[in-house]
């Protein structure tokens, strides 16, 4: 698979793509997909003869809004449950080479350009997504190409993109991403920030885009080493920039340093209009490069489940579970990122206590590591007998393991968004404030806490083989483990492992 367009021939195989024609761009795409992305699973969105615009011109949604979708774009097999998913991204988020994206003297991206008064992005379809947003957004699924100007690094980062008029884009970056270092770095020399936006690709460079890529590595060069050869991109004829050589459409232009307009509302991934209507950078757009019959990726955010974050939830996980351990943190069983939370905003981890503290230790970390950091709300510690994704078992523990005069804590200071309703102050910076919840039974009274009300391993796979017929399809992942660690035929001390997970690299990629 090498493009977006190749991605939709496989969803489309899979039975997992609707083709709609005729919706409207101001009023009809945006509510049609809000309605898809409500339930996870749902199919992909392809709009085609949207009124207004050229006939052949399209926009794709709800792209990567489940298991299976998102498994495609990282070049995983199919069927994979999440736990498992959790554990391929683990695996190669531990080891992972970064392999150098390549610079071909062309590409499909560079079929037809639009460049000086030419120039009009409003031949492209930029939707209202939500009834109450200000601005109308080209880039939602976007990738915004930035050079370091102290050195070779790339960003390739997901920031959004409002068209303000025919050449002129609006762009928002939060105050802690790279994206807007970069745009600083360029700016204190008193010079525009070159920039190149691609609008449709291939969406595993979506999902590189929107992750925690650490400074001075290439998003385009992760996205090499998960499918196993390097990405393909072109320079950009007017900042040369290097672009994805099989993008659809890719915008080039400058961002000044002492120019705003007005950008926003905009309905973002925490489920509110929180950041208003705020002067924001623009992009003076000098010139537009597209494919024959373009296809724009468009990722709604809003209150999940959303195209815009489903995918976190596993990464994340993956990512929080890794840095916990490379900070020295032992016994972590498990590690989920709600999807309620936007896949930021909730992190559940389930741990073997091995000493007093631990559950504690765990949990802070995970509140302010990388992975944990930005815009967190809540993170919940269990015992390895809880299954962080299992959200009524995360709330049995809370409400049967918590003494709140004990094991509740609450960070303050901690970095946020203006995306966030209850960042504080109003004005930048942007604080907010965390809890960390021990929900683990307590150290002290681990041997004489009093037994859960559990079924055994041996009982219920006894069940499952004498009846199989009554539990094949109960659940995507199937049945969960028995809660065990007190039940009277199994040791306290012995808790349930989850299965051995495979090393090396994700799988194979596809071809």
């Amino acid at each position: 698979m090498t493009d977006l367009r190749e991605w939709i021939a496989e969803v489309a195989a899979l039975g997992q793509l609707v083709e709609v024609r005729g919706a409207r761009c101001e009023d009809e795409i945006g509510p049609i997909t809000r309605l898809y992305m409500a339930r996870p699973g749902n199919p992909a969105l392809l709009f085609r003869e949207i009124p207004g615009y050229a006939p052949d011109v399209r926009i794709l949604t709800n792209v990567n809004t489940s298991q299976e979708r998102v498994a495609l774009s990282l070049r995983l097999p199919a069927g994979l449950s999440s736990q498992a998913l959790v554990e391929r991204w683990r695996d190669f988020a531990r080891g992972y080479r970064p392999i150098p994206h390549v610079t071909a003297t062309d590409g499909p991206v560079l079929t037809h350009s639009l460049e000086g008064d030419r120039v009009d992005l409003r031949r492209f379809p930029a939707p209202r997504w939500h009834e109450r947003d200000g601005s109308d957004y080209l880039g939602t699924g976007s990738l915004v190409v930035i050079r370091d100007p102290d050195s070779d690094w790339i960003n390739a980062g997901c920031y959004r993109v409002a068209v303000h008029d025919e050449r002129t884009a609006g762009l928002l970056i939060s105050p802690s991403h790279h994206g807007r270092t970069l745009l600083e770095r360029h700016w204190r020399r008193g010079q525009p920030c070159p920039v190149a936006v691609s609008l449709g690709h291939d969406p595993l460079l979506y999902l590189i885009g929107g992750i925690n890529v650490p400074a001075g590595v290439c998003e385009y060069d992760v996205a090499g080493a998960v499918q196993g050869r390097a990405v393909e991109t072109v320079r950009a004829p007017v900042t040369g920039l290097p672009v994805p050589a099989r993008a659809e459409v890719v915008l080039e232009g400058f961002v000044p340093p002492d120019e705003r307009r007005e950008e926003g509302p905009f309905g973002e991934w925490t489920g509110y209009y929180a950041a208003g209507r705020r002067p924001q950078p623009v992009i003076r757009v000098k010139a537009i490069h597209y494919r024959p019959s373009p296809i724009i990726v468009g990722a709604i955010p809003g209150a999940p489940p959303s195209d815009n974050t489903y995918y976190f939830s596993f990464l994340t996980a993956a990512e929080v579970w890794n840095q916990l351990e490379l900070a020295g943190v032992a016994g972590v069983r498990g590690v989920w990122a709600h999807e309620s939370g936007g896949g930021r905003m909730w992190i559940t981890i389930a741990i073997e206590q091995l000493y007093p503290g631990h559950s504690r230790q765990a949990g802070l970390i995970a509140s302010q590591c990388l992975a944990g950091a930005y815009a967190n709300r809540w993170v919940v510690v269990v015992d390895e007998d809880i299954d962080p994704r299992d959200t009524d078992a995360v709330l049995w523990a809370m409400c049967t393991r918590v003494d709140p005069r004990e094991d509740v804590t609450v960070l303050t200071r901690c970095l946020s968004s203006a995306l966030d309703p209850m960042a504080y102050p109003e004005q930048e910076p942007m604080y907010n404030a965390r809890v960390v919840v021990d929900a683990c039974r307590p150290w002290h009274r681990r041997h004489t806490f009093p037994p859960a009300v559990t079924m055994s391993p041996a009982v219920q796979q006894r069940i499952l083989e004498k009846f199989p017929e009554l539990f094949q399809a109960i659940t995507r992942d199937g049945l969960p483990p028995p809660r065990v660690g007190e039940d009277e035929s199994v040791p306290a001390r012995t808790g349930r492992r989850p299965p051995a997970r495979p090393r090396g690299r994700p799988s194979a990629p596809r071809q």
